[in-house]
C-alpha cells in the first residue's frame, strides 16, 4: 500500500509582488540616429547629439537630402536634390519652383520613398546691403510632407539657400 501526502502551499508570503514599485524600471528608448549639424552630445546621447524620435530623424534626413548636391556624398555620387547648380543659374530660370520641386521629388523617390511630398513654395529674400538682385538673394523654401508609415500627417520643412549667381 502506498502512502500519498498532499501539501498545501501558500505563495502569498513568498517572493516579490509584481506590483512592487521598486521593480518598475523606466527603459529609455535607444537613439535613432545622429543629429546634424554635429554637436557634442550630453547625457545619454553619447559622443554626438542624437535623435531619439524617428520623426525628428526623418525631418533631419530629408533636410540633408535636399541640401546635398551630386558629388557631395562619397560613394554615392547621385545622392541629393542637386539644387546648387540651379541656384547659380537662378537669373536664367523663370520656372525655378517647378525645376526645384522636380529635383526634390526625384531625390525623395530614390532615397526616401516612405516620404510623401505635399506642397512646395519658395520666396526670394533680397540682401539688405545690395538691394533687389536675384544673384545675391536668399531663397527660402517651404516644403510640406507626410510620413504615412509612421502615421505622421503633413509637416512643414523650411530651408534657406543662398544664390551665387
Amino acid at each position: 500500500m502506498s502512502h500519498t501526502t498532499k501539501y498545501a502551499i501558500n505563495f502569498k508570503g513568498s517572493g516579490i509582488q509584481v506590483s512592487d514599485p521598486s521593480l518598475v524600471k523606466k527603459i529609455d528608448s535607444p537613439p535613432v540616429g545622429i543629429k546634424t549639424p554635429l554637436q557634442l552630445g550630453e547625457g545619454r546621447s553619447g559622443i554626438f547629439t542624437m535623435h531619439f524620435n524617428p520623426i525628428s530623424q526623418v525631418d533631419d534626413n530629408l533636410r540633408n537630402l535636399i541640401l546635398t548636391n551630386h558629388g557631395d556624398r562619397l560613394g554615392n555620387y547621385n545622392y541629393g536634390a542637386n539644387l546648387q547648380p540651379l541656384l547659380t543659374e537662378l537669373t536664367s530660370h523663370e520656372d525655378f519652383d517647378q525645376i526645384a520641386m522636380e529635383r526634390i521629388s526625384d531625390a525623395v523617390r530614390a532615397f526616401m520613398p516612405f516620404v510623401e511630398l505635399g506642397t512646395f513654395s519658395s520666396t526670394a529674400i533680397d540682401d539688405p546691403w545690395i538691394g533687389v538682385s536675384k544673384a545675391t538673394a536668399t531663397i527660402e523654401m517651404t516644403l510640406k510632407f507626410s510620413i504615412p508609415s509612421l502615421r505622421v500627417g503633413e509637416r512643414p520643412l523650411k530651408i534657406s539657400l543662398n544664390c551665387m549667381g
